[in-house]
């Protein structure tokens, strides 16, 4: 019952922004963790950020400085702000949950390609 749905990934210039935004519904969003996880062929799926209920947040070090997460717990929307992005950020990315109850959740995610 528990659905994300991400938006807002696209083609972006090298030292471009975006912004992704994922849906939520269907659980306990703002008492959830919630994040974003990132995967390029070949590799594994990585947390690229992640923000607490409480509002305490995580980056990988390969975006800090770069990469906002941000939460709307009114329209239970997830954001990640996307500055200065690089090639190497190309991949799709993914919007996680869990909840209190043991559950964890998934998108379906949104590519991002990162190119001149």
């Amino acid at each position: 019952q528990v659905q994300l749905v991400e938006s807002g990934g696209g083609l972006v210039q090298p030292g471009g922004s975006l912004r992704l935004s994922c849906a939520a519904s269907g659980t306990f969003f703002s008492i959830s963790t919630v994040g974003w996880y990132r995967q390029a062929p070949g590799k594994q799926r990585e947390l690229v950020a992640a923000i607490r209920g409480g509002g305490s947040t995580d980056y990988a070090d390969s975006v800090k400085g770069r990469f906002t997460i941000s939460r709307n717990n009114a329209e239970n929307t997830l954001y990640l702000q996307m500055n200065s992005l690089k090639p190497e950020d190309t991949a799709v990315y993914y919007c996680n949950l869990n909840n209190l109850f043991g559950g964890n959740y998934w998108g379906k995610g949104t590519l991002v390609t990162v190119s001149s």
